[in-house]
């Protein structure tokens, strides 16, 4: 009976596994295929005659001169930035909130995580509009500022900082050490599976956000990745499957990586968690 659900888990994550893998290899074997071929009502994961035509023609801009490579540097940057400061900001604060004696913490920590309750359309127009007023619009501050305010990564670490044992902390003080020696020390150097973690969603989500991008920009000079995909997908390439497939493939290469060289901080941050 063992062996029996045993095998049944496998066969079921096999298949999940097959569904969620699926679309990726459709999409990199069309980013293969010809003009005439990617049109073909065909079911060939293989492509009969691959080239690599497809990817070259992106990244120069093709004939229709667009600012493919200023796209993917705009998406990077945004993305990199992004993250350090997501990563600095939250952690500092969840110190904070978690370790030190602030008047009323509990409460402010209470009321951050509330705003995660509030689904990000509400603020969308205020955010625009504020922006606007300012002059920032179809800037990198319009990219970058907006994503800096999460309150899941002073919830993520401040689970971490409020478990930290106070013994060693204790230690440290006797030791001569101050509050941003412990913090920078022994407190950041211990949560690196958390601040991996958090990095790694951080720069996912921004790398991967689509309709702040889209409004937040004007200039083809100042498009990210995906913004500049959904503009190619009504109108430049809308006839050219082969290459709007290559350019959705070079853009999940950063996040793929990422999330590669990553991802045994992320498994022991999720263990850890289970584990408390």
């Amino acid at each position: 009976m063992r062996y029996m659900k045993s095998a049944l888990l496998i066969t079921i994550a096999s298949i999940l596994a097959v569904v969620f893998i699926m679309p990726l290899l459709w999409m990199v074997s069309i980013s293969f295929k010809d003009d005439i071929e990617a049109i073909l009502p065909n079911l060939n994961v293989i492509p009969d005659n691959p080239t690599f035509a497809n990817y070259s023609n992106v990244l120069t801009g093709g004939e229709l001169n667009v600012p493919i490579l200023r796209w993917i540097f705009n998406s990077l940057f945004v993305g990199i930035v992004t993250t350090i400061l997501v990563v600095t900001i939250d952690a500092l604060a969840a110190y904070g909130l978690a370790r030190l004696d602030i008047p009323f913490r509990k409460t402010i920590f209470s009321i951050i995580v509330s705003t995660m309750m509030i689904p990000s359309i509400v603020w969308f127009l205020p955010l625009y509009a504020e922006f606007n007023s300012l002059g920032l619009i179809d800037t990198y501050w319009a990219l970058i500022l907006p994503y800096t305010a999460g309150a899941f990564g002073v919830f993520l670490l401040y689970q971490f900082f409020s478990s930290f044992p106070k013994e060693i902390e204790e230690a440290a003080y006797l030791d001569g050490a101050n509050k941003f020696q412990i913090f920078y020390r022994i407190l950041l150097p211990s949560a690196k599976p958390a601040l991996w973690t958090l990095a790694i969603l951080t720069f996912m989500g921004v790398f991967n956000d689509f309709v702040w991008p889209l409004y937040a920009t004007n200039s083809d000079e100042m498009r990210t990745l995906t913004a500049g995909i959904a503009i190619m997908t009504q109108g430049s390439y809308v006839n050219m499957p082969n290459k709007l497939m290559a350019l959705s493939t070079i853009a999940t290469i950063p996040v793929m990586v990422i999330f590669l060289i990553g991802q045994k901080s992320f498994v022991k941050a999720v263990t850890q968690a289970g584990i408390k």
